[in-house]
């Protein structure tokens, strides 16, 4: 490897003194040019601000559910701010095959989640994550964001019926279809003239354009489902209220902000503040968050 000699008993010397020489972590301090370093006390456990011998509060894992005719994508804004915050964020898929389907998949989604979980749901996802909630212990907090908060044995459409200002339901876009086995049934779209007024008047048009595309059509039962179960009745929960929501309503939200005894916010947004108002929205959910560890 060496041709000279001099260098080959140099090259072993300095192999011989690093491989002997005290490790650099238990050698004293570093100094900042070689970056921050955690030095660990007896125990090997990080003291929580709260005083010492007492573990670092575990940040809970926040599961987001959008509502109907969106995906995983709607939350994309809030799910950037959450993993800078440092919280591991999961977008779940919403069937939007009805409640009592779409609340069984999440259940199906969030049970491996080890350590305390925060459900936060927007529109007809508030209605999945109450339901899918209850029974659960690792759930300490439920967040809706302009969302249905039916109770247990409540249709979701005589809540909807409740938004007398609501214009959702002329833009509604009915179509039928064949399933396998021959069954049939109905699902819904917004019309994609009329997305940007009923949705997202508060969204760039370019952007609700795209928006409107991608829209997932929800099948029917899911607006005549009825719920078994609403989780707010055991489960801390917070609301945020958008003043401008013409898909539900304002007076809607806060109706059933109050009967949930709902932590709430309000703020000037159309039915998505996760495009408009992300701050607002990540922080009533950090606060949420935030509730798990008291």
């Amino acid at each position: 490897m060496f041709s000279n000699p001099r260098y080959a008993v140099g090259f072993m010397a300095v192999l011989v003194a690093t491989f002997t020489a005290t490790p650099i972590w238990a050698s004293g301090p570093v100094s900042e040019a070689a970056g921050p370093s955690v030095v660990l006390p007896a125990g090997g456990r990080l003291d929580s601000p709260d005083g010492p011998g007492k573990p670092k509060p575990v940040k809970p894992t926040i599961v987001l559910v959008h509502g109907a005719f969106a995906d995983g994508s709607s939350w994309q804004k809030v799910t950037e701010s959450l993993q800078r915050d440092g919280y591991t964020v999961i977008a779940a898929a919403n069937p939007l095959e009805g409640l009592a389907q779409d609340a069984a998949r999440l259940s199906s989604t969030i049970a491996p989640i080890e350590g305390p979980i925060v459900l936060v749901g927007h529109s007809y996802g508030g209605a999945v994550i109450s339901q899918a909630a209850e029974g659960n212990p690792k759930v300490k907090a439920l967040v809706y964001i302009a969302a249905l908060i039916p109770d247990t044995g409540e249709q979701v459409s005589a809540l909807v019926a409740r938004a007398t200002t609501s214009q959702l339901g002329p833009a509604l876009v009915p179509t039928n279809y064949t399933n396998a086995d021959g069954s049939t049934g109905t699902q819904l779209t917004v019309n994609p003239d009329k997305f940007r007024d009923v949705f997202a008047a508060d969204v760039p048009a370019d952007v609700t354009r795209v928006i409107a595309a991608q829209q997932r059509p929800t099948d029917a039962a899911a607006f005549s489902s009825v719920p078994t179960a609403a989780a707010w009745h055991t489960i801390p929960s917070w609301s945020l209220i958008a003043r401008q929501d013409l898909a539900l309503s304002a007076d809607l939200e806060r109706f059933e902000a109050d009967r949930a005894h709902s932590t709430t916010v309000e703020v000037d947004s159309s039915h998505v503040p996760m495009f408009s108002q992300t701050k607002a929205v990540t922080d009533l959910i950090i606060d949420a968050a935030n509730s798990t560890a008291r």
